[in-house]
């Protein structure tokens, strides 16, 4: 600890490498590679505390629904734009995830439509329910699109023609940024992202629905400790509050 302290690392950054420590001693103890004596004094190390928190942007309800409606879709550009902000919206993709979804990933479980096996962070592997709103938009864009299979969220070219390869992640942070001007507010994808963990707990999800469905780092402990399984029925984009 003194020693990253000396090297003037900000509290985040400290955390960070603790966090990293932490997982080492954890492994070694496990493998019988350090006494777990030692290696339970290192786990208490505390981390400084941080100043502030960024909290970022998030939005009421109202401008929610502004903002997944703002593409006019008379247009195939805005049918796609539409779909892919119901995705983030709907179910609190990443833009990278959203860049990489596959028409396939897109299935009927428990009678209702999910996302499975979403590629996220650290190589971890989630599913995702999605509001029928989500869908229905999906279904308008694909339709219109003539795609039947591969990435869903597809370049368009000047002329309107929609192109074979997928869109990039850059390209979605654009286009929540245009469309965030209907709601009044400066938002970028992750605070949509924000927006549907917020207003899925404004709902009263469960706390430990909204995190598997968000897929956070810390979900694989807390399903080893908590046993906790996934609520397929009852979901945190049932209880977004949209009208879509």
């Amino acid at each position: 600890m003194s020693e990253l302290n000396r090297l003037r690392m900000s509290p985040a950054t400290v955390n960070l490498a603790l966090c990293a420590i932490r997982r080492l001693v954890s492994e070694l103890a496990d493998n019988g590679l350090m006494n777990s004596e030692e290696a339970a004094r290192i786990m208490k190390i505390k981390g400084p505390r941080r100043k502030g928190v960024h909290l970022g942007n998030w939005l009421n309800v109202e401008n929610a629904e502004r903002l997944v409606l703002a593409p006019d879709t008379n247009t195939i550009k805005a049918k796609r734009d539409r779909a892919l902000l119901a995705v983030l919206l709907g179910a609190g993709l990443r833009r990278g995830e959203a860049a990489r979804l596959r028409l396939a990933q897109v299935q009927n479980r428990e009678d209702r439509w999910i996302i499975i096996d979403l590629l996220g962070k650290g190589d971890r592997i989630r599913s995702v329910p999605i509001p029928p709103w989500t869908k229905r938009a999906i279904d308008d864009w694909v339709a219109a699109a003539g795609i039947r299979s591969g990435t869903i969220f597809r370049r368009i070219n000047k002329a309107g023609k929609v192109l074979d390869d997928a869109i990039s992640a850059n390209a979605i942070y654009q286009i929540v940024r245009q469309y965030s001007k209907a709601t009044g507010v400066a938002i970028a994808p992750h605070d949509v992202r924000r927006t549907f963990a917020k207003l899925a707990h404004d709902g009263n999800a469960g706390l430990d629905q909204i995190q598997l469905a968000l897929g956070h780092s810390s979900i694989l402990t807390t399903e080893r400790y908590l046993g906790i399984q996934q609520n397929l029925r009852d979901a945190p984009c049932d209880h977004l509050g949209l009208t879509l």
